[in-house]
Formats: C-alpha cells, structure tokens, sequence
C-alpha cells in the first residue's frame, strides 16, 4: 500500500506544483464612431490600452510599444471572462463605457480609476482619469518643486514639460540649472481596507511626446501629442509589487560595476594627468579611498565656442595634455586603484574628419528630409558648431561605438558621461530615422533620444564581457536596464537645491532610477547664499548614503574651486562619512543584486515599504537604504540636531547603537555631531543584518586594494539582534565582468535571531563561487546589544574572551565587548563552505562611571561637560562632549554608561556653550589628563577632574 501510494503521489505531484495554465493574451476592441479602444491583458494583473480616432489595427497582432517597454511576451492571465463590455480576470476587472469608451479599472473588487478620452480629435490630446480615493502619487521621472523640502508626492501638483518637447534642463532659483527627465509612470495610493487591503496601482504611458500631468483636481488629467494614447495598468497588493512588476515591464538594472559604488572625483574640468594626480595624492595622503576620476571636455581638447573647428566629437585624447593614455591609465588601475569615465556628447563640430565620415554614411541628423544634408547647429554654440548624432539609426550607434567608444573601453575606460542628452541643442525642423513608424521629426525623438544613445552603448558591451557603466543626464522609462545612473544636472550650490535633490530622488526611485546622484557641493557656485563649507559636508554625507557614484562636481575652468573631500568641507566629517559608505559596500552591493534579480528598489522612499503609515506618504526627508536601514536627511544651515521619524518597531542608531522602541513617532533632537564628525541620523531596524568590508587607513578603493598590499576579505556582519528570525543574503562576484549573469555569484545567507539571553547568528555555508573567490575567511559578526556578553561559542566551542580591542585585532579570533552597545566576535580563517554559529549568552550589566568636576564656575549659556579618548565621551570632540548636571555647583557630576571594558580611558573637564554643539571650549581642565581604568563589567566608581 505505502509503494503504491508513492507511485501515486510521484505521477500526480507536477500537476499540484505545475503553474496554472494560461488563457494567453486577451485582445478585445470596442469602437465609438470613428474611435476605437483595444484591451490586452498581458497578465492577471497587467493590463494594455491603446485608444484613438482614426483606423484600428485590429486585434491580430500586439499593441505597439516604444522603446520604454522591455518585455513583450508576456503569457497573458490564468482566466479570463468577457460579459458584454466587462472584462475579468483573477486580479482585474474592466469596463468600458459604450459611446464614450471611457475605462473603469477595478482591483477588481474596488473601482481604481476611470479614465476618459479627452480631445482626441486634436493634436494636443490625452485621458482625464478619476482620483476617487487616491490620496498620493510618486513617479513621474524627474522634476524639482521650489520651496528647499525633501517632502511631496504629485497629488496637488502639476508635472510639466521641461522645455518645447518635454526633456530638458531647467532653471529656478531655488535650484539652478536642473533635469527635467521624462520618465511617465505613476503609482497612485489610497486607503488600506481591512478586508480589501490596500488601494493602489501603477500606469506608465507608453509615449514619447511630452506629457502634462494635472493632479491638482478630480478628474486629473494627463495630455500628450501622438495619434494614439497607449497605456499600461498594474494592479497588486502593495507598492513594493507595482514596481516590480513594472520593472519587469521595463527592464531592471543590471549590476553596476563594484567600483561605481565608491568616490569618483569630477570637475569641470581637469587639464592634464598632472592635475588628477594631484587631487589623487591629496586624497590618498589623507587617506581617503577612491575609485575613480571623471574627465570633463579637456580630455578630448576642450571646445571652441561659435566655431566649425571645434574638438566636441572628436572622442580622442589630447595628447598633449593627456600624453600615453594607455600607460596612464593601466597605472591608474593597477597601481593607484582608481579607474576613469570620460565624458561624451552626441554633437560633432562640422570640420572635424569625424563629422564627414558620419555624413557619409548617413548617420547624422538632418535638416528637414531623408535626402537632406546634416543639420548645422549654431544656436547655444558654447561648444562650437556643427551637427549631432542619430542614435535612433542603430546602425550609427554600432558604428559610433566601433570607432570611437570601444577604443576607450580596450584601453581600460571604465565608464560613459552621456551629457546633453535630452537633447540639449537641436534643430527643431530635423530629420532622423526615428522610433515610431513612419514618424522623423524632431518630437517623434525627443524624449527617448537619450534612451537609445544608452542602448547603443549597452549593444556595443554586449559581445564582450565588461559590465557598462554610464551617468546621463536624461532619459526615459527603461533607461535603467542599460546599466545607467542618471544625475540631476548643473544643480545650484544652494541648501533648498540640495533638499530638492532628495525629493527628485525620491521620485525617481519610484520611477525605477535605483542609481540617482547629483554635483556634490553643487556645480552652479555662484548660486551660493550660504557657506559653502557647510554645504559641502552636508551634501557630501547625503551623498555618500544615498547616491551611485558618490560624485563631487562643480565648474572649476578658474582652477579656483575644489571639490575633492580632503580640500573643501569638514574634512574629519566626510572622511568619517565615505570610509562608512565603503564600509557598507556589501551591503549595497547585495542590493544592486536584487535589484538586479527581483526589481527591488536600492534607496526607495519610506512609503516603499510602509505605504500604510500618514507620516511617511510624502516623506522624503528619510530615505531607506533596502528594507534595512532607514536615513535622515539633513540641507539647512547651522543644522546640530533634527528630529526623526521611526516606524512602528524597534530600531538601532545606527552609529551609537542605542535602542530605540517606537509606536510610530517622532524622535527629537537626535544629535548630527558624533564623535567630532558629521553624521545623518541613521537607524537599523531590529532585525537588519548588514554586511560590511573592512576600511582604514590603508584602504584605497572599493575592492579592496590596499596600500601595504595585504588582503582584508573577512565576512564582517553588524546584526541587530530581534526575537522575530531574520536573514540576509550576500551577493559576491568578480565586481567587473558579466559573468555573474550566468551564475559566476557566490551567495551566503546570515541569519539571526534572539531567543531569551542569547543571540544566534549564522553565517551559513557559502554557495556558488567566482574568479577570484576566498575558498576561506575569517568570519566577523558585530552584535549590536544593550547588554554586555559574558560568553560567546562558535559551532558550540567557546570563543575565547579579549581584553580590549588591541588583543582582540591581535588574536586570529575571540571576543570582546567593545562598550557602546556592542560586542564582537570572530573566527579564524573558516572554509566558506563551512557554516559558522556564533552563540552570544548576554545579559552583564555594561560599564559605567560617574564623572565629578569641582570648581566648574559658569556664566549663563554655559555648561560643563566631560570630553575624553572613548566614544561614550566624545572622542575628545569638544562637540560630542558629555553634559554634566550641577548636583552641587560648581560641583558637576554626571554617569556614563556603555564604557568599554578593561580599557584606560582619558579625559578632562571643559566649560562649553549649551547652544549649537559649538566644536570649542571655553576652558579646558588645566594639567594632565584624568585616567579612567574601567572594570569588566559593572561600575568603575567616581573619577575627578578640577578647574
């Protein structure tokens, strides 16, 4: 009986598991006059429109798509069901209104949207689409709002056009000369029901003409040229599942370079290798990594403005300046650790060689007719005159990239700088070969033309193995899944420009962008109204959490301006800020992976992942960084502290590793100074495991390279300990090839989870492998905890206690509580095909001291403070210093707790002003420091300082 059962269960098991059959693509077309409307369901919960006057083209064959739209072959849904003009399947329903062909789309049990034709016997037409109960919207691509906040959605608001076609850059006052890419989805949110859930869906309309979203009424309305009006919906649970669904639509982003997520110094522009090596000694004397340099328009020769003899196309190295750029740039590489991008634009001057060979062969853009001869540009002639590139002829990108851009790569140029994109400069009576059938002018292009520049570029990587890299300053839906990172343009050096900043990025991230950036420190700064000291570091902490590369850029044709981290800004501040991005470059990494694998955003907007909380719906003043970790911004003058808003849970300061409980409210003053640096406020939700790399001094980029040439590829993992199981994989490859594609990844899985007084984290046995992977490492967990540990076994085998962290380093493994909340463990070079247990018994009262100051005297506005060598007292940052309490004055006492352990402590009393964490002291304790030797756990006692 028991072998027949099996049998029976072997030949009916792929029915359970098989997926449910398909009913294939559903096209049904409704008419109206001389209107018709085609429907197709390319899935259960996707859904494809195509709407206008004139001749249809039946059902027999798909929808048209643009260049946006990735994927095509969709199976179509699991069931569907036409009752008159009602069209179901299992996660839609769909009405059409006989006469109008007006659209309702329902989840489907709720009614989404209605959308109305409007004005489709014009030119200027579009859809008028009901809010009903939508409450917010986020997308839309790129536009920035006045008025310096990071907050708002796009329900009240209007999108415009950037310019006469859409893409553009665009100026105001608050922000400067800034991107306005075209990018048309929208995710619209409303209510959670408690038997229905959530109330939401995603449209992209699938045009290249200019749009005008109006969403400041009901019906909203959105107007474009065009002879249809083509759009797609999303249905789904949550926003989290629009957006994958599309990214799946238009592609997702392949896996960057590992160095883009590092420092790449730009400026416009660098004259000669002489310059680059000096900011590169600089940097590397001060010790701060970096990965690469981007060389501006003096690379090629620069530009002559209103000339035909122009160098702008020539694509080749002034060798003047730039002598033996092979040998230069293979020693950058393997000797220096930093890589370079060059800039190009699609504009070629008229008497350069390059422009004739492009005539001929028909691959310019022409002025007016297919037979016409190439467009001559003169208007905004700072680069010179002449003519400009058709990249919607892949003919001409192949040829392009043959001739100019492959020589680059070959000789080891890591990345692209598409500028001028949009396009910046045209003829607005040209002619190209086009995207749309039978359509060549200038607006049937326009706001794809970037999108296909990028694409050329992609189709010249694809027969070799190089990863493309490339930054533009424009672009469109799907410009992602070419391996490019967008910027925001000649941004003001301005604080409201650098609070806009995130709030583009905020759409932009939710208009699938996951790699967004800006000019760090602005590149307009004769816009500046501040000081550009402390609008540099606070753009360059923003920058190091949230942006793909961490860029500093500004206009520098005087040589009088610096935008390297060690020249401008608080240098220990933006030290402290890059060497913790490149710390956390696993972690960012491991989210370029799945970014990569399941369309998950990499910086994604708060209301991402809690759409259900009022607080969050229009926050971008945080951001997360995953699901894991979530960051303040900070853009505002003489800012010290901000408060913070935490979701529902516990959550860890990321940089002290307090423990904070909330019910869904705000933290006030959490302190911006740290240590003597600073810091965004930045928490780890209870539960986030983070992976890390280890970064000092000696570090010198992204993928390790060092200076003393030795390796530190240890497995390092921060855990946030919660009784709620977690885990987090690690994606690890060779950091520059394609072969991860075909499954050269190697992944590791680590997990925790706190059960009473201990914590277990697992790091588990490695799977998959490389070029170049450690078949063993060391294994490190950095267990973030309120307690001290008073054991700690790994694989069941007790781990052997350190005194501090000096015998700890010096130890091939151990433990040791290291104060501060956290404690420490490592094991011995392990096989990473072998699992690693660490078992943390917690619990042991941290240590603590009460400090005493006699004589602390004080004026009004002034205080008395403890400063010393731990973190807990500042880090002698007079700014990070203690306050003490005048229990009996001029007698000021105070306790300090989450001391390190068996560790000498120096420190003295200072008198301090209480306002704005000032970085000075009024009166330094005189003599010799007071020495503190903290006990292993407990108290240390009473220490004494005296003015």
């Amino acid at each position: 009986m028991k072998r027949a059962l099996l049998l029976l269960t072997a030949l009916f098991l792929p029915l359970l598991v098989a997926p449910p059959a398909r009913a294939a693509v559903q096209r049904v077309q409704f008419t109206s006059g001389s209107t018709y409307l085609i429907v197709e369901f390319l899935d259960d919960d996707l859904v494809h429109f195509e709407l206008a006057n004139g001749t249809s083209p039946g059902t027999g064959s798909p929808i048209f798509t643009t260049p946006q739209v990735a994927k095509t072959d969709y199976p179509g849904p699991t069931s569907f069901n036409q009752s008159g003009n009602t069209l179901t399947t299992a996660a839609m329903k769909v009405e059409v209104t006989a006469g109008t062909l007006c659209v309702k789309v329902s989840d489907p049990a709720r009614l989404l949207y209605e959308a109305c034709p409007r004005n489709l016997a014009q030119a200027w037409k579009g859809l008028s689409i009901s809010k009903g109960s939508i409450q917010h919207a986020y997308g839309l691509g790129e536009q920035f709002f006045t008025g310096g906040s990071a907050d708002g959605d796009w329900v009240g608001r209007t999108r415009t056009p950037g310019g006469p076609y859409g893409n553009a850059m665009v100026y105001d006052g608050d922000n400067g000369p800034v991107g306005n890419a075209q990018i048309p989805v929208l995710f619209a949110v409303g209510p959670a029901s408690p038997t229905l859930g959530n109330l939401n869906y995603g449209l992209l309309l699938d045009q290249v003409y200019k749009q005008e979203w109006n969403l400041t009424g009901d019906p909203w309305t959105v107007d474009t040229w065009g002879d249809q009006l083509r759009w797609y919906t999303m249905t789904g649970p949550d926003l989290p599942d629009l957006r994958k669904d599309y990214m799946e639509l238009t592609g997702r982003p392949p896996v960057p370079p590992k160095k883009a997520f590092g420092l790449w110094v730009s400026e416009f522009g660098y004259d000669n290798w002489a310059e680059i090596d000096n900011r590169l000694s600089g940097l590397r004397a001060a010790k701060f990594p970096v990965d690469g340099f981007v060389l501006d328009l003096p690379w090629f020769g620069g530009v002559t403005a209103g000339s035909d003899n122009t160098r702008m196309g020539s694509l080749t190295w002034d060798t003047a300046a730039f002598p033996n750029p092979s040998a230069t740039i293979a020693d950058f590489q393997a000797n220096k650790g930093v890589g370079l991008m060059t800039i190009e634009e699609s504009y070629v001057g008229r008497n350069l060689p390059e422009h004739a060979d492009l005539a001929s062969r028909g691959y310019l853009v022409r002025a007016g007719c297919a037979a016409c001869a190439p467009v001559y540009l003169t208007t905004n002639d700072w680069w010179g005159r002449g003519g400009m590139i058709d990249w919607t002829q892949d003919a001409a990108g192949d040829h392009w990239h043959a001739v100019k851009r492959r020589p680059l790569v070959d000789a080891g140029v890591q990345g692209h700088w598409l500028d001028l994109g949009e396009p910046e400069m045209y003829d607005a009576g040209d002619w190209t070969s086009g995207v749309l059938p039978g359509k060549h002018a200038h607006a049937d292009y326009h706001n794809v033309y970037n999108l296909k520049w990028a694409e050329s570029i992609a189709r010249g990587y694809a027969s070799g193995t190089k990863r493309p890299f490339m930054l533009a300053r424009s672009g469109a839906a799907g410009m992602q899944r070419h391996g490019v990172a967008m910027w925001s343009a000649d941004i003001g050096s301005k604080l409201t420009a650098l609070a806009q900043q995130q709030n583009a990025q905020l759409h932009m991230s939710m208009s699938g962008i996951d790699y967004y950036g800006s000019d760090i420190g602005g590149f307009r700064r004769e816009m500046l109204d501040s000081d550009l000291n402390e609008l540099y570091t606070q753009w360059f902490a923003n920058g190091a959490w949230f942006e793909v590369p961490v860029r500093p850029h500004t206009e520098n044709l005087c040589n009088c301006a610096q935008t390297s981290p060690d020249k401008i800004g608080h240098t220990a501040s933006n030290l402290a800020n890059l060497r913790q991005r490149y710390e956390l470059a696993p972690y960012y990494y491991s989210l370029a992976h799945r970014a990569y694998r399941f369309g998950e955003p990499v910086v994604p907007p708060p209301a991402y992942y809690y759409q259900n909380d009022p607080n969050l719906r229009e926050a971008g003043h945080e951001k997360l960084i995953g699901r894991d970790l979530l960051v303040g911004v900070v853009a505002g003058a003489g800012e010290r502290a901000r408060d913070v808003y935490l979701p529902a849970g516990t959550w860890y300061d990321y940089a002290t590793g307090e423990k904070l409980t909330s019910t869904g409210q705000w933290f006030t003053d959490r302190p911006l100074w740290v240590n003597g640096v600073f810091r965004l406020p930045a928490f780890a939700r209870a539960g986030a495991i983070l992976p890390k790399m280890y970064v000092d001094d000696k570090t010198m980029n992204v993928v390790g390279k060092r200076t003393d040439a030795t390796t530190r590829n240890e497995l390092i993992a921060r855990v946030h300990p919660d009784a709620a199981a977690t885990s987090f994989t690690l994606y690890e490859d060779d950091g520059a090839s394609t072969a991860y594609r075909t499954g050269a990844v190697r992944t590791t899985q680590i997990s925790q989870q706190l059960t009473g007084s201990t914590a277990t984290v697992t790091v588990a046995a490695s799977s998959g492998t490389y070029t170049g992977a450690p078949s063993s490492r060391q294994n490190v967990v950095e267990l973030v905890t309120d307690t001290q540990a008073s054991a700690v076994t790994l694989n069941g085998s007790p781990l052997t206690q350190r005194a501090d962290k000096a015998a700890f380093d010096a130890a091939a493994s151990g433990w040791y509580n290291a104060g501060g909340n956290l404690v420490v463990a490592k094991s011995a070079g392990t096989a990473v095909t072998t699992a690693k247990t660490f078992a943390f018994t917690l619990g042991q009262a941290p240590v603590s001291a009460t400090f005493t100051c006699h004589n602390g005297t004080t004026t009004p506005g002034q205080s008395v403070y403890a400063v010393g060598s731990a973190p807990q007292l500042g880090a002698w940052s007079v700014a990070a210093a203690v306050k003490l309490s005048p229990t009996a004055y001029p007698t000021w006492t105070g306790t300090i707790g989450k001391l390190p352990p068996n560790t000498a402590i120096e420190w003295k009393c200072v008198k301090r002003q209480e306002a704005n964490f000032p970085d000075t002291a009024d009166q330094w304790q005189p003599g010799g420091n007071t020495v503190l030797t903290t006990p292993a756990s407990g108290s240390a006692g009473t220490t004494t300082g005296t003015f």
